[in-house]
């Protein structure tokens, strides 16, 4: 059968049954013992069902045609329509700690532009959209394990946010399973290894499984605007939201033009069989394909994560499969713990939230400027966020400076700076504003004053920390 035919069809009693007969108990008793609800069991058991049946989860270039053309957002000719907002909850993810960047906390308590984090940023936000709509717009959060204390407690200065379970709700964990012989993974030394963040596509069961999705719509909300906590430029904005609701789509994607630098990043296209749209990324792309994949002349838009969903529409998605939302699986492989290369192999399975999009019949796409998308991935996006090539807007939203077009300057620090707290050893933050291209190779710190303009590759190999001094660099190399 197509892998992608998410409805659930019965196994046949093939031995991928036999396998799920004798290995699921262990796993739904190890969730139990956790704690874990009804619905995050499902979801797992749903994951791990794909694993053993041994569908392919790879989505194949004959399988599909790209997207030629989509409404977009500057072009909409709506009414924004205000009365919409008490009806929009505003849902922000934020279960991320940044461990790539070498951060034991949430991402989001990283400070951006002088003192205030991604959280005050947010809180600042939502305060001038009220005040600007004059409605109390809702407003919550995705937190992890995790993140969920540090946050909370952070945002307690912003109590008119909100507290408790109007604030937050918590997403699952899942349990990791042994690449062997698919068992639960076992790591006595430190249990939290045996554990994993189920992907951002555990959005939906955490709603239901919390209680949220039936506490909204039991409040009379209908829709609902989800971002990362870490893209500044997604704020609610009102002709996208009557432009959704106008539609009478289930789901709203909203997708920006793929560059050369987002060619390695998942694409939208469409189902050749359905003719409905569906995400791909690296993941799910086969090895013969990538060429195509990477080609952004065919696929023309990425997901940026903000999304748009009718929240009548999702709880019926859910009723109709069971209390599941069937997702694209994808499979990751790694150590049971991460920094141990020599422990036992695992298979992560994971979900992402805009792989929805294939789920829910009708569901649509709209093309957004960059300025709604300022995400913060790397100590590169970093540094670029807290130079001049980014200003903060008077409603608290961070976009690129006018002067940039629409074009972020390309960052390439040191691998020493990898990690935050690293990056800020290099001193001041330069004026970035009409640099085209930064390259820092070896140790430097920048004292005050310093302007890069053009293209400019500082490379230190002296063996000692150098300063670039105050000055205007210009489409230069400096060798130290």
């Amino acid at each position: 059968p197509d892998p992608r035919n998410r409805d659930h069809q019965p196994l046949p009693r093939t031995k991928a049954a036999g396998v799920m007969d004798s290995k699921w108990p262990a796993f739904e008793e190890k969730m139990k013992a956790e704690g874990l609800n009804e619905a995050a069991i499902a979801a797992f058991k749903y994951n791990f069902g794909v694993l053993v049946s041994g569908a392919s989860t790879m989505i194949p270039e004959s399988s599909i045609d790209p997207v030629d053309s989509l409404p977009e957002m500057e072009k909409l000719s709506v009414k924004p329509d205000a009365s919409l907002l008490k009806k929009t909850v505003m849902l922000k993810l934020n279960g991320g700690l940044g461990t790539g960047m070498g951060l034991a906390k949430a991402k989001s308590l990283l400070p951006v532009k002088g003192d205030d984090t991604f959280l005050d940023l947010i809180a600042k936000q939502v305060s001038s959209m009220r005040t600007e709509f004059k409605v109390p717009l809702a407003f919550m959060l995705m937190n992890s394990f995790s993140t969920s204390e540090d946050t909370l407690k952070h945002l307690s200065a912003y109590p008119e946010l909100g507290t408790g379970s109007d604030l937050e709700f918590v997403q699952n964990k899942a349990p990791k399973v042994l690449a062997s012989d698919l068992s639960p993974a076992s790591w006595p030394k430190d249990m939290s290894h045996e554990w994993c963040p189920p992907g951002h596509g555990d959005l939906y069961p955490a709603m239901l499984g919390s209680g949220t999705l039936d506490k909204l719509i039991e409040k009379g909300f209908r829709y609902m605007f989800v971002s990362n906590s870490d893209n500044l430029g997604a704020t609610m904005n009102l002709a996208l939201l009557t432009h959704f609701a106008n539609s009478g789509a289930p789901f709203m994607m909203e997708v920006a033009e793929r560059t050369d630098a987002d060619k390695k990043g998942g694409h939208l296209a469409k189902d050749k069989e359905s003719g409905g749209l569906l995400l791909r990324e690296s993941a799910q792309c086969p090895d013969e394909d990538e060429k195509e994949f990477q080609n952004v002349g065919k696929y023309k838009y990425f997901n940026t994560n903000n999304l748009w969903v009718d929240l009548h529409a999702l709880k019926a998605q859910f009723t109709k499969h069971e209390g599941t939302l069937p997702l694209p699986v994808i499979k990751n492989g790694k150590t049971v713990d991460p920094r141990d290369k020599a422990s036992p192999k695992v298979l992560q399975l994971e979900t992402a939230m805009g792989s929805a999009i294939s789920s829910f019949p009708g569901a649509a796409a709209v093309v957004i400027p960059r300025s709604r998308f300022a995400p913060v991935k790397t100590t590169n996006d970093l540094l670029g966020l807290r130079s001049d090539a980014y200003i903060l807007t008077p409603d608290c939203r961070i976009e690129l400076a006018p002067e940039r077009k629409g074009v972020p300057p390309t960052i390439k620090l040191d691998g020493r700076y990898k990690f935050v707290d690293d990056m800020d050893k290099l001193g001041a933050i330069p004026s970035l504003i009409a640099c085209t291209k930064l390259t820092v190779e070896g140790e430097i710190e920048f004292a005050p004053g310093v302007v890069i303009k053009g293209e400019v590759t500082i490379v230190n190999s002296s063996g000692s920390k150098q300063t670039v001094a105050a000055g205007t660099y210009e489409n230069t190399k400096i060798e130290m």
